[in-house]
């Protein structure tokens, strides 16, 4: 293995960052994880050294610790003030696991075809430590284990022998750090030709394989002895920059931001990193437009979103003026500026409707389907999630779906729906289109025929979308798309102080205490952060439940930060003892998931019909395979396995950004100093707009206050809104 004292590879979570030698090396094999920490592979673990009996505290980083795992360790014995004597951990290697429990891990974590976590207990049980040799040499015994037959033999014996070629292979990334977990996957993805890929430029494991990053693959690279100023390495480094800032919604870097933060995160110096950007942009594996780096997709993205916007918006279309009979038919009285917006729907092909909450978009929307239907136009309906489309439902009394339900989406072939197959129909409204990346945009226009109408509806100052891009926001400043925008707050909403204090506060202004008997609105002032945990726990589970006769189910509670006191991960772990404390579970890293529990899906599942946002409840847990099943709001019911469960979590509480286009009876809302650098306007405003009969703030006032001067959103690198401009010149 290359020298691990080399300073580069500190960003290697298993290298040895001490100087000098180590004081200890030990086979360790891991009994339980107490702790870890995904974001930077932090770990405390209790292991066991060979075949020693006694419990041994280590603590170090480590990538996918699991029970049963096997590593080589160096490291020093030191003494923690709260959990006594341990090992730092300077360095660890994984290894093939030699002992029964760390077998069984690695039978049931589907390397092998036709084991599952039940059968590998099984064949545990039978043979013990014995078990890999077992099926090295006699592979046949296996019948003595019960479930499997003759044909199930016959499946787990083809899929051995496929590993057993590979076993050279996994060896071979185990030495590089590589987790068993990941070994096998790049196995699994390259078969025979594993070491040749991995050896000629690991850092194509990026796209190739699941789960594996930038991080990752630089660390095998440099493992491996690759140059730290070498181009595979400094290209690669570009594009998860690129990749990173399209996380935080950029569509681009500038040139020489893009040159600084990469050089950064490659600690080599700017002239080496320009120089690689260079031959990028020549080889057009990423775009230069005047000096903004796209990444390919979300170039093109944005160019045909802006043709295609134009495009629709110029196509001839035949102008129909209501007759005044449309304007006195049903009881509905529409002001000026509703009347406008149906007018104007009935003569533009493509139009956005913009407003805050109780100004009256639900009205405006049915009024212009109305419209559309009373000339005999077939009318779409959609939104980006299905708890979005499920309100849009309640509201319209029409059938809507997701935008991805809508195009059809299959996860062996794609968006169904597409140029070469548009959509069927003669107009089409998307709610919550502030919540539409660019990338969702490109699939949505490219599906819509040029004799199709297309609304937009969306509330611009609620917090963007959490894809790249600033889709809404941007077609409305560049005055190209004809906009309406809704300001009169109705009568009957303005008795709402959830929707009054919405509007102050997007107004700048502190929402108002009410805190009345018959408020719907109410703030909850404590400065002592358990404290506001402990009432917020009460809230929900009886206080709530008690005064408005409404179930916990009803009940959200949305939190600006994952983290803290109030964070949603420790308000989870509380909700979920008050609420959910007993019945069948499963435990995972830090989380247990038990039958009842409200969970979150948080990555699209394209396999799965599950999308980023959505949620659901878990209606069975099948311990003896590690899996269970959750029904999703509007959605499918889809068995949850060990390996897709790092993308689900609890959502007793969950994050305002999460709870875009969503509407709960009642929201709790924590809002402290603790969440300083989250505290912003349009974040405050999109928490209390989630809220439709009761909202409570608590926590500090001086932290609601921050958050209503802080209107300083940050700037999203697109260039949409210049090319529509452009566009219709």
């Amino acid at each position: 293995m290359k020298n691990k004292n080399t300073a580069i590879e500190l960003t290697f979570p298993f290298v040895n960052t001490a100087q000098g030698t180590s004081s200890i090396h030990m086979r360790i094999r891991v009994v339980h994880v107490r702790y870890f920490n995904e974001s930077n592979g932090f770990a405390i673990l209790i292991v066991r050294k060979d075949s020693s009996t006694k419990d041994i505290t280590i603590k170090g980083s480590f990538e996918d610790p699991c029970e049963g795992a096997v590593y080589d360790i160096d490291g020093e014995w030191v003494e923690d003030k709260k959990y006594g004597k341990q090992i730092d951990v300077k360095f660890a290697c994984p290894t093939m696991p030699d002992k029964a429990d760390g077998i069984r891990k690695f039978l049931g974590g589907g390397i092998i075809n036709g084991i599952g976590p039940s059968l590998a207990d099984r064949i545990v049980d039978k043979f013990g430590d014995k078990a890999l040799e077992v099926m090295d040499s006699n592979i046949n015994m296996l019948l003595a284990v019960d479930g499997i037959g003759k044909k199930k033999l016959k499946d787990i014996s083809e899929s051995w022998k496929s590993f057993n070629g590979n076993r050279e292979s996994v060896i071979y990334l185990l030495s590089l750090g590589v987790s068993l977990g990941y070994a096998a996957k790049i196995c699994k993805k390259y078969g025979k030709d594993t070491v040749g890929i991995v050896k000629s430029n690991p850092y194509v494991l990026i796209d190739d394989v699941d789960g594996i990053g930038f991080a990752k693959a630089d660390a095998i690279a440099l493992n491996m002895g690759f140059d730290v100023k070498g181009d595979k390495r400094l290209r690669a480094g570009l594009i998860y920059t690129l990749t990173q800032a399209s996380y935080d919604g950029d569509c681009y870097v500038e040139r020489k931001n893009l040159v600084t933060s990469a050089s950064e995160i490659l600690k080599v110096d700017k002239d080496l990193v320009a120089n690689s950007l260079n031959g990028l942009i020549s080889g057009e594996a990423v775009k230069d437009n005047d000096g903004a780096i796209y990444l390919p997709t979300y170039f093109y993205d944005e160019t045909f979103v802006a043709k295609k916007l134009v495009s629709l918006l110029s196509a001839s279309t035949k102008e129909i003026t209501l007759s005044s009979s449309f304007w006195e038919s049903g009881n509905i009285t529409y002001d000026d500026i509703q009347k406008d917006a149906i007018n104007k729907a009935m003569v533009s092909k493509v139009m956005v409707l913009t407003g805050g909450p109780g100004t009256g978009k639900t009205t405006t929307i049915n009024g212009i389907i109305k419209a559309w239907k009373s000339v005999g136009m077939e009318v779409l309906l959609a939104a980006p999630t299905g708890r979005a489309a499920k309100r849009m439902n309640e509201a319209t009394g029409y059938e809507a779906k997701t935008i991805h339900r809508l195009l059809e989406y299959n996860p062996d072939v794609g968006f169904q729906r597409n140029e070469n197959n548009p959509l069927e129909g003669d107009a089409l409204v998307v709610d919550e289109a502030s919540m539409i990346d660019i990338e969702l945009m490109f699939r949505l226009v490219s599906a819509i025929p040029s004799n199709m109408r297309l609304l937009l509806v969306g509330d611009i100052d609620q917090l963007p979308s959490v894809g790249a891009g600033n889709v809404l926001r941007d077609i409305i400043a560049s005055n190209v798309i004809p906009t309406v925008r809704l300001t009169r707050i109705f009568r009957q909403a303005a008795t709402s102080h959830i929707i009054t204090n919405a509007h102050l506060v997007n107004d700048g202004k502190m929402p108002e205490k009410d805190n009345g008997v018959k408020s719907d609105f109410f703030m909850m002032n404590d400065d002592d952060y358990l404290s506001i945990e402990n009432k917020i726990v009460d809230l929900v589970t009886r206080r709530l439940p008690e005064y408005y006769g409404v179930s916990t189910d009803d009940i959200q509670v949305l939190s600006p930060m994952r983290r803290t006191n109030n964070g949603i991960q420790n308000l989870n772990h509380r909700l979920q003892q008050a609420i959910n404390p007993i019945g069948e579970s499963i435990t995972y890293g830090d989380t247990v998931f038990r039958i009842g529990d409200k969970v979150m899906q948080l990555k699209n599942n394209y396999d799965n019909g599950i999308f980023n946002g959505d949620t659901g409840k878990i209606v069975d847990v099948d311990e003896a395979h590690r899996a269970f099943t959750v029904c999703f709001d509007g959605g499918p019911t889809v068995e949850i396995t060990s390996n897709m469960m790092k993308d689900i979590c609890l959502s007793y509480a969950t994050t305002i950004h999460k709870s875009q286009g969503s509407e709960y009876k009642v929201v709790v809302m924590p809002m402290t100093m603790q969440f300083f650098t989250m505290l912003q306007r349009n974040l405050l405003y999109t928490g209390i707009t989630r809220a439709k009969k009761v909202c409570v703030l608590i926590g500090q006032k001086k932290a609601i206050a921050m958050a209503v001067r802080n209107n300083a959103v940050k700037k999203r690198n697109t260039l949409l809104k210049e090319r529509l401009i452009s566009e219709i010149r």
